[in-house]
């Protein structure tokens, strides 16, 4: 299928979220995504993925997890609803398949893979249920499907400086996603049943941000798709203060920044 194609799926949530995700996209790959390292190594790590030979990344991003998985799984594929990502990611591991695409309605065939991973995508799904669906469609029977999130509010400094940008938006319509709607393991497990999938472990990761000076800080910081959504809505300098302030706090005496986070994922059986 080619791109032109793939592109006409991206609709309704994926719609928005890839012109999000796309406004800062180097900064996002050069500066913040290196912070989820620790995150991906996890997962790959997992005894459960041990004998996959194939895998999709769901909200692939410019494609570092996609990259850490290649070590170890022969075919990698990843979807993203941003084209700057998508670009990124095919610099990264030409000749892999990297598509633009909506989460909720993945153009793969059913049991195309052996595992399928989201970091940080599932819940801003218009549906997250509808996406985990999906997911589970596209696993092969009894494969692995990865469900990775913000850890709980009170483990995560950087939760301050979400809830900074929050304040320069528009309120969000009732129900909306966001980063820490998934995040109660009670939830995520309903989540997961509900979807046809059947929870087996779940893992708290800890991945510290931490940034050689302000610039860089509030450049990574700035790089998402949430941040992009304030700064549209209130403008640069209203968002770089809103979050200068929130992490001052975390400024060590050499400079940096240092903020401590944990996130978390669930491994689910199809």
């Amino acid at each position: 299928m080619n791109d032109t194609i793939v592109s006409s799926y991206v609709t309704g949530s994926a719609q928005m979220q890839g012109d999000l995700w796309s406004a800062r996209a180097r900064d996002y790959a050069e500066l913040q995504e290196s912070h989820f390292l620790p995150l991906y190594e996890s997962v790959q790590r997992r005894p459960e993925l041990t004998k996959s030979r194939s895998s999709l990344d769901v909200g692939c991003g410019p494609g570092l997890a996609a990259q850490v998985f290649s070590q170890t799984i022969a075919n990698v594929a990843g979807i993203d609803a941003s084209a700057a990502f998508i670009d990124i990611a095919r610099q990264r591991l030409p000749g892999r398949n990297l598509r633009v695409g909506e989460m909720e309605t993945l153009p793969h065939a059913d049991g195309s893979f052996d595992v399928v991973t989201g970091f940080n995508a599932f819940q801003y799904a218009a549906s997250p249920v509808n996406a985990l669906r999906e997911a589970r469609r596209v696993t092969q029977p009894d494969g692995i499907v990865v469900i990775a999130t913000w850890g709980l509010p009170e483990d995560c400094e950087a939760a301050g400086h979400l809830k900074a940008l929050g304040a320069l938006m528009p309120p969000p319509p009732p129900g909306a996603p966001g980063p820490f709607a998934l995040s109660d393991e009670s939830k995520l497990k309903a989540l997961v049943s509900e979807a046809g999938l059947t929870p087996i472990a779940v893992v708290d990761v800890e991945c510290p941000w931490i940034y050689p000076n302000l610039d860089i800080a509030l450049r990574a910081m700035l790089s998402a798709g949430p941040a992009e959504r304030a700064i549209r809505n209130s403008g640069m300098d209203r968002a770089r203060e809103a979050v200068a302030n929130s992490i001052t706090p975390y400024l060590k005496p050499s400079g940096q920044y240092h903020l401590s986070n944990k996130f978390r994922y669930l491994i689910a059986r199809a």
